[in-house]
């Protein structure tokens, strides 16, 4: 090649050389201060802890015993799930219906049912409210054996705004015929917890 011919090369890749600068960055070096953030970073963001709910569908059924007692308990409230905020009076009903094993004609009674309501979150247990009991009116109780029932409402009051849920604990004292004809009676206790989120707990 001759000298003329070599200059000429040179001057050609110097100028495209010059022309990619004015380019800015080859695409696999792009980057920098106005990049988008990775899917890392935001992955490192805190996630709120999901709270769960016993009456998310406004409803919810239990089957609990208590010796030879099998109480089939249904729960639900009249006020929506959206309105069970920390302020607002929260219903809480239950019905309930029983049957014995062996069921030789003895009767099952409801002496006592009583609620008490704990709110919490993630990381606090706050104080109970004051505990709520339904004693029965009439000697030995209720009679809760199918097909008899009992229904009752109770109400979660107001709790601390920092709540995201309230743990209700249910008591149900019942009291058995020791035999169809007897005026002796066997106790026995069943218990039950529902978890119930405050709308806008925590806020």
């Amino acid at each position: 090649m001759t000298r003329s011919r070599r200059y000429a090369v040179a001057a050609a890749t110097l100028a495209a050389l010059l022309a990619l600068a004015g380019c800015g960055q080859a695409p696999w070096n792009a980057g920098g201060a106005g990049e988008s953030p990775s899917p890392s970073a935001s992955r490192n963001s805190p996630v709120p802890t999901p709270v769960s709910n016993d009456l998310s569908s406004g409803s919810t059924q239990r089957q609990v015993t208590a010796g030879a007692v099998a109480a089939t308990i249904d729960y639900w409230s009249t006020l929506s799930m959206d309105r069970w905020t920390a302020t607002a009076l929260k219903p809480i009903s239950v019905s309930m219906v029983t049957t014995v094993t062996p069921d030789d004609g003895q009767k099952v009674y409801l002496q006592k049912a009583s609620m008490v309501a704990v709110p919490g979150n993630a990381s606090t247990s706050f104080p109970a409210l004051s505990a709520q009991t339904d004693q029965s009116s009439v000697s030995p109780g209720y009679l809760v054996l199918s097909p008899y029932s009992y229904s009752q409402t109770f109400n979660v009051g107001e709790v601390p705004p920092e709540a995201t849920f309230v743990t209700v604990q249910f008591t149900y004292d019942f009291l058995v015929q020791t035999t169809p004809t007897s005026a002796e009676y066997a106790k026995q206790t069943a218990s039950d917890t529902l978890t119930i989120a405050i709308s806008g707990g925590g806020e």
